[in-house]
């Protein structure tokens, strides 16, 4: 398969080939360093060559001579996942579709664009075509793509209020290509296009995605603190909960992960519990109001316009942007994806934080769920120490009744709660990848092709 996928570049010189070894090597990671145990067991993964296809044209010809020579293929975007979504196992050819960037189209309440566009310049084009914007926003918006949010992504500032990408309503269809011979151009609607979220690429290639979008608003961005964690909750939870208030980000960082946000420390006083909000600025007044009567403050104020002339937003301290700060402080940290019951998570965030202590460090994320009830996930700061109580530490929460998805494993079903594809997951993979050529090694029920031998396998949790 080495000399096969080395051969590529001189089969079809008229593509955008990388082949420079440090250029290969940067194309062939992602994030997965969030993880002790993905870097101790991804570390030096690569691909043989990539490539960069400007049109739907090219991207079937890639498709076509990996499929003629059983040479397997991964899909990325801008690489900002951390799991190793993006990372080859076995050898072979990235695809990078980060060239096939157009927005398509824009009608009242729905657009469609092709993968590789990124979302920051997305979002701006439906704010100045339509007065419109993303219903969800990760923290890596910047850089990321939406067929990288599609394929690998959850949601992110939005959620509070649109809830998941899963949700219904939210992706209405995708464009995606077979990998076979002969190509062939398909189109997934509702249900079916859902098939493919959340699969890392290993069982289809998404070209283009259409999705519903939000009425652009006038967002203000804040920053609460409050004295106690108890406060702090109470107010995000209520805040979350509000139906009149227009929001798009509820974020509680439990003392001391505020001491991790340096770009804001003047904002974040030692020893307090922050909540970092981006809301209506028509709700600013019942914001302060609310923060006022549980004992709170507001000590960062700014507009949509001076968040966008500072080139920085409060997303990007969000979600996993959170780790990303803690870990420019402290390398010794790991995170958590954890997710609590609605109606009884404020029970359950306290008994996790009674349970750990100063261990495990509660960064939570206010959303709604699949089917609209309000609650929380949580991106949790661990202090890691050994593989063995990373694994004790997440058992403790399944224990707990709280749902964790495993973000330590480069294998689907060992990072979803429960362990299982559907049948349905499974039918399209057959149906869009017949020769299991897409990203092989990803899923445990499709058996890995090739010689990729990995040096130990991903934790197991204790059952």
């Amino acid at each position: 398969m080495t000399s096969l996928a080395s051969q590529f570049p001189q089969q079809l010189p008229h593509l955008d080939w990388i082949t420079d070894a440090m250029k290969v090597g940067r194309l062939s990671q992602d994030f997965f360093w969030f993880s002790p145990v993905l870097k101790r067991q991804l570390m030096g993964k690569r691909a043989e060559s990539v490539v960069r296809p400007r049109n739907e044209e090219e991207i079937k010809q890639v498709v076509a001579a990996c499929a003629k020579a059983q040479v397997p293929l991964t899909v990325r975007g801008a690489g900002t996942g951390n799991y190793g979504q993006s990372v080859p196992l076995d050898g072979g050819v990235v695809m990078d579709l980060s060239a096939c960037s157009r927005s398509l189209w824009q009608r009242p309440g729905v657009a469609r664009a092709q993968a590789g566009i990124r979302l920051t310049d997305l979002n701006r084009e439906l704010i100045e075509g339509s007065k419109q914007e993303l219903r969800w926003l990760p923290s890596t918006y910047r850089s990321a793509t939406l067929g990288g949010l599609f394929a690998g992504g959850f949601g992110g500032a939005g959620s509070v209020t649109y809830g998941p990408l899963a949700a219904p309503g939210n992706i209405l269809g995708v464009k995606a290509v077979t990998v076979e011979e002969e190509p062939q151009i398909v189109e997934l609607r509702g249900p079916e296009a859902l098939l493919l979220h959340h699969m890392w690429g290993t069982n289809g290639i998404v070209l283009e995605v259409e999705f519903a979008v939000a009425p652009a608003l006038d967002w203000l961005e804040s920053i609460a603190v409050f004295e106690t964690f108890e406060s702090a909750l109470q107010f995000a939870n209520g805040l979350a909960q509000s139906p009149g208030i227009a929001k798009k980000e509820v974020a509680l960082l439990a003392d001391p992960i505020p001491a991790y946000m340096t770009t804001l420390k003047e904002y974040l006083p030692e020893g307090l519990h922050a909540v970092l909000l981006v809301h209506a600025a028509s709700a600013e007044p019942i914001v302060g109001q609310m923060a006022a009567a549980n004992g709170g403050r507001i000590t960062y104020r700014v507009t949509q316009a001076e968040a966008l002339a500072s080139n920085h937003t409060l997303i990007e301290h969000a979600w996993n942007h959170t780790t990303l700060h803690a870990l420019k402080v402290d390398k010794t940290l790991t995170y958590l994806q954890t997710a609590f019951v609605p109606g009884k998570h404020l029970e359950q965030v306290m008994n996790i934080r009674a349970m750990f202590g100063d261990e495990v460090l509660l960064h939570l994320e206010f959303i709604r769920t699949a089917d609209g009830q309000s609650t929380c996930t949580a991106l949790p700061l661990v202090r890691f120490t050994t593989e063995e109580r990373l694994n004790e530490i997440m058992a403790m929460h399944r224990a707990a009744g709280v749902r964790v998805n495993n973000p330590h494993t480069f294998v689907i079903e060992e990072g979803k709660q429960g362990g299982n594809l559907s049948a349905a997951q499974l039918d399209m993979k057959r149906r869009l990848d017949p020769l299991g050529l897409l990203n092989p090694g990803k899923m445990r029920a499709w058996p890995q092709r090739g010689a990729m031998v990995i040096s130990s396998t991903p934790a197991q949790e204790p059952a």
